[in-house]
């Protein structure tokens, strides 16, 4: 696809990925919109890299209406949108509580899928457009304390899976990218101590160069994985 004069919609774009990828799309001529449930950093982020902020959490389908009605009344059509808003949470099994799930599978599961029923409507219209899954490795491979976070990427993985087989009739592009760690606040982690891990920008990068892929083709998944990590 061409960057330019292109709509995206980016989740969880107030930081890390997600400012990555939208400053990066908006460097290209990208006309982007972010959302985020923290509405003090949603805008210095809007503001730092103009993008158009839409203060919203994707765990509230309410939320997720009033985005696609702010967006579309701001740009009038949707290329490409870009699940990326998640969040960490876990614990050895037999210490898990039902609330454990669903906090994290709000959003990385059903918020993800909720955003992607509507984009798929209008795509599925307009016969093109594109969804990219922020995923990561945790969902190729689980890991010890990983139950919640890594089966809710196995899930968006999954997802992904269904709806390539879905879409693609219609012209529309549904990837996954897995990261391992990225050099974020989140999951509590420190920038300082974790910076030879990627960062957003390696990401972002990804996100960019698999949309660039000409239209009648793309990859439907595939790793990030730094460098040295350790």
């Amino acid at each position: 696809m061409q960057i330019k004069d292109s709509t995206f919609l980016i989740t969880g774009g107030s930081s890390g990925i997600g400012k990555a990828a939208a400053r990066m799309l908006i460097e290209k001529g990208g006309k982007v919109a972010i959302t985020a449930s923290g509405k003090d950093r949603l805008e210095k982020t809007a503001k730092e890299i103009n993008a158009f902020p839409i203060h919203a959490d994707v765990a509230k389908p309410e939320d997720i209406k009033k985005t696609y009605e702010t967006f579309l009344k701001e740009f009038g059509k949707l290329d490409c949108l870009i699940n990326n808003a998640g969040i960490a949470g876990g614990g050895e099994v037999e210490k898990l509580k039902w609330e454990d799930f669903e906090k994290v599978y709000s959003v990385n599961v059903f918020g993800a899928a909720i955003m992607s029923q509507k984009a798929a409507e209008l795509f599925k219209k307009q016969k093109y457009g594109n969804i990219i899954n922020i995923a990561s490795t945790a969902g190729v491979k689980g890991y010890a304390g990983g139950s919640v976070y890594a089966s809710s990427k196995f899930a968006l993985r999954g997802l992904t899976m269904c709806w390539q087989a879905e879409l693609r009739k219609y012209n529309v592009r549904v990837m996954c990218i897995n990261p391992s760690e990225v050099r974020t606040s989140f999951g509590g982690r420190k920038t300082e101590e974790v910076s030879n891990r990627l960062r957003g920008e390696e990401i972002a990068h990804s996100i960019v160069s698999s949309l660039e892929m000409d239209d009648r083709g793309f990859i439907p998944e595939f790793m990030v994985w730094a460098t040295n990590p350790f």
